[in-house]
């Protein structure tokens, strides 16, 4: 763990070089105070970063690059890149090529391996395309999953921004089978990830959540569908018992149409629109996705890779400056967390 004497380093995956990765990488950046409270390490390319710096506008071409080999040679207050590969790389902008898909995978295996090592602090991952990325090696449908297995955890999506925090119970799965993948455990399992990583990663002592129901009406009492009182009622019941502030199931239109979400410090949404829909209505430009529940910290902007805009200087970088910052502050708060309750008795 990072002392205040010590800036974090912070480890970027460059994601598909064909989208708008590396645009918001070096706007954000760009911004020398970036650089006071933490040291930037991308995973990438320095030449691919200079081609994608090229196109933007003439205050965000001041950014210089520290080339290195290894994470521990990073400088602080510097924009460090280390390359990935000395092959020549093609850049298609705003399209899905099989060598962006590859490129993307070496960012995310070479990081992930100096975040188990410690040779990082936190990670954050620009946007990838969950259909080039596949591969022999990575057969998941998105970050999240991959991460969950990578570091050996449960893990729980978790959508912040300004106004909310909303998990994802079931990610990315096909409507189709949300159904039978709600179970009473799954349930328990993130309801305690959230309320856990509420205290420990927010700095909230005693954390309220809301439950979504997955039937309109939450079912109407049974004339619509009985999930919501056979499964979700009594998981929110039994975790309330055992001393967590749960409440639910709340019918997601009134919920938020009502503005219900002001009362709660963290959502529970039951499947992937059902959470993002609300979400990017309201922070569609600066919203963050965290995958809470690991002992490493991981966040990203929650957009994706925009390729109808790549390379046209209108990509904003608000949600990967919010995704660098929200990283940093749990970083910080997971600290501050575990010194005061540290038990000092043996």
């Amino acid at each position: 763990m990072k002392t205040e004497s010590h800036k974090i380093k912070l480890a970027i995956t460059h994601g598909d070089i064909n989208g708008i990765g590396y645009e918001v990488i070096l706007k954000t950046f760009s911004d020398a105070r970036m650089l006071e409270h933490c040291t930037p390490i991308l995973y990438g390319s320095t030449k691919v970063a200079s081609y994608h710096k090229k196109l933007l506008t003439q205050q965000h071409q001041e950014l210089n690059f520290n080339a290195i080999s290894e994470a521990e040679q990073a400088v602080e207050r510097k924009f460090n890149v280390i390359n990935l590969t000395p092959d020549e790389i093609k850049i298609e902008l705003g399209k899905s090529t099989e060598l962006a898909g590859k490129l993307s995978r070496m960012a995310l295996e070479r990081a992930c391996s100096d975040l188990q090592e410690g040779k990082v602090d936190v990670l954050v991952t620009a946007p990838i395309n969950k259909k080039n990325i596949q591969s022999d090696d990575f057969d998941f449908p998105g970050h999240t999953e991959y991460l969950s297995s990578k570091f050996h955890g449960k893990s729980l999506m978790m959508m912040c921004c300004d106004r909310i925090r909303i998990g994802i119970v079931t990610n990315h799965l096909a409507l189709k089978d949300v159904p039978s993948a709600i179970t009473k455990e799954l349930l328990l399992e993130k309801i305690n990830l959230m309320h856990n990583s509420l205290k420990r990663d927010f700095g909230i002592p005693m954390p309220k959540i809301a439950v979504l129901a997955i039937d309109p009406h939450a079912g109407d009492n049974g004339v619509i569908g009985t999930q919501d009182q056979e499964v979700v009622k009594p998981a929110i019941d039994e975790a309330y018992a055992g001393g967590t502030l749960v409440y639910g199931p709340y019918p997601s239109d009134g919920f938020f149409g009502n503005s219900e979400f002001n009362k709660f410090d963290g959502v529970l949404a039951l499947y992937h629109d059902q959470g993002l829909i609300p979400f990017k209505l309201m922070s569609f430009t600066d919203g963050v996705n965290y995958t809470a529940g690991l002992d490493i910290i991981r966040t990203s902007p929650a957009h994706g890779t925009a390729y109808d805009i790549a390379g046209r200087n209108k990509a904003s970088e608000q949600s990967f400056r919010h995704a660098v910052n929200l990283a940093c502050d749990i970083l910080r708060h997971r600290h501050e967390y575990d010194l005061l309750t540290a038990n000092p008795l043996k």
